[in-house]
């Protein structure tokens, strides 16, 4: 754990403790985290007469969500699934087979919020068919695809997908390759050693109501976890891009790209592929928030500047943990502001530097510089425009990986000399100087060449 200035470290217990103070919080819990590291964490409250510590499990809620969509990403990386296919070709025979895999990960699918029956997160869960008979008619309450719609549900159906390709429980699949390499030992589907208890905290008194936590069956995978700050941490520092072999740091990327808006015309809050996303204040903030009967958490990072934080309460409601976890984002980076990455020069492939520096599509120039990475970013010169990275896929082809470009193919044209003269990017061709004439220009380029007026003698 690395350290913080004191009056950081003041700063961020204190807004730990307004919260469980004004808010009337059985115990919270909250953690910073800064370059894959825990940086601070803090505790307010008392579990069973105790402060609780980083290794007392709380409940996650909705932040399982986030570790199923790991699993389901990885059987996309293994080549088992497609995020496109529709549901029938896993799972066949439901009365949802047409959602895709992408819109139940994105919440985009039109399924029900709940599942049909009793309140499920306090009755004890059945499991799969009970599940699928209960939502043979009527789950579908929006058009797939169309618009923004949580759904639980949509969850219990990836843990069924899991467990078809796994052979096994999502649980097993989820414990054996997302928590234990990542070392979440203490991330677990029931509390195990030293645990919080769920409250309700009653509204006009300071007097507490135990809340049940029943094993959700088929529905687990929509907010079954404990964990504890240690836990949570690092699959807060996961989400941020430090993926210890779990999924390839693009794939976790690929999760925390927009796919969905949740809040309208606003664009602050939205959803990718399991996770949840925030802008606030120009940070791009990743990760997700939970509610079961008796608790909440919270987990947001800025991969921009690795700086993340997680808060945990065993309260039902009331605490707003959402905005008091980007607080503590906040105050970390106003207090003790990240430096720079101080530049060194890397190595380079020398037969690639002939590709960068000026181009022009059309009239318009731009700057294709090569990347520390490997990869090359082509973007306007003017800085407003159409801009992508590429990565290479063979010896002149590069594939977008972002913005416009994205998944669209560049390809490098040479003259007779193997010089590069112009590149291909989605039909649109690029030059060394402005629609030169020696480059394939569709519709070509007029033999009198530029001129110093529009008059007579240009058609």
């Amino acid at each position: 754990m690395c350290g913080m200035l004191p009056s950081t470290e003041l700063a961020l217990l204190r807004r730990l403790a307004q919260d469980q103070s004004t808010c009337r919080v059985p115990s919270m819990v909250a953690a910073v985290v800064r370059e894959g590291e825990i940086a601070w964490w803090g505790a307010r409250g008392f579990v069973d007469g105790v402060r609780p510590g980083a290794d007392t499990q709380y409940r996650l809620g909705s932040i399982t969500k986030s570790v199923v969509a790991a699993e389901v990403m990885r059987l996309r990386d293994e080549g088992k699934l497609a995020l496109n296919d529709p549901l029938d070709k896993h799972v066949s025979g439901t009365a949802l087979g047409s959602s895709t895999i992408a819109q139940l990960l994105s919440h985009t699918s039109g399924l029900t919020a709940e599942s049909p029956g009793s309140w499920w997160e306090r009755t004890v869960g059945e499991g799969w068919e009970a599940l699928d008979t209960s939502l043979a008619t009527g789950a579908i309450k929006n058009r797939p695809g169309s618009r923004f719609h949580y759904s639980n549900v949509g969850f219990g159906v990836l843990g069924e997908v899991i467990a078809r390709h796994r052979g096994t429980s999502w649980l097993d699949a989820v414990t054996a390759e997302v928590l234990t390499p990542l070392g979440m030992s203490r991330t677990t589907p029931h509390p195990e050693g030293a645990h919080a208890n769920g409250f309700a905290v009653h509204p006009w008194a300071d007097t507490l109501l135990p809340e049940p936590s029943p094993d959700a069956g088929a529905m687990a995978p929509a907010g079954q976890l404990w964990s504890t700050v240690t836990d949570l941490a690092r699959w807060t520092m996961f989400v941020g891009g430090h993926s210890n072999g779990v999924l390839d740091p693009s794939t976790v990327a690929e999760m925390r790209e927009m796919v969905t808006v949740d809040d309208g015309d606003q664009w602050s809050v939205g959803y990718g592929l399991g996770l949840q996303l925030i802008r606030h204040q120009g940070r791009r903030l990743a990760g997700h928030t939970g509610s079961m009967p008796g608790f909440l958490a919270c987990t947001l990072i800025d991969p921009a500047t690795q700086t993340g934080a997680l808060l945990l309460a065993n309260t039902t409601s009331g605490a707003p943990i959402l905005q008091t976890t980007i607080d503590l984002i906040n105050l970390t980076e106003e207090l003790e502001p990240r430096l720079p990455a101080e530049w060194a020069p890397s190595p380079v492939d020398p037969k690639l530097l002939p590709l960068t520096g000026l181009w022009h599509w059309g009239p318009t120039p731009y700057h294709l510089r090569l990347l520390p990475d490997g990869q090359f970013w082509l973007t306007p010169a003017t800085g407003s425009g159409r801009a992508s990275r590429f990565r290479q896929q063979g010896d002149d082809s590069w594939i977008g990986l972002d913005g416009y470009y994205s998944g669209e193919t560049l390809t490098v044209g040479r003259d007779a000399d193997g010089v590069p003269n112009h590149l291909d990017l989605a039909t649109f061709i690029f030059t060394r100087t402005p629609y030169d004439p020696a480059a394939p220009i569709p519709g070509g380029v007029d033999p009198a060449g530029w001129r110093s007026s529009g008059g007579p003698g240009l058609a």
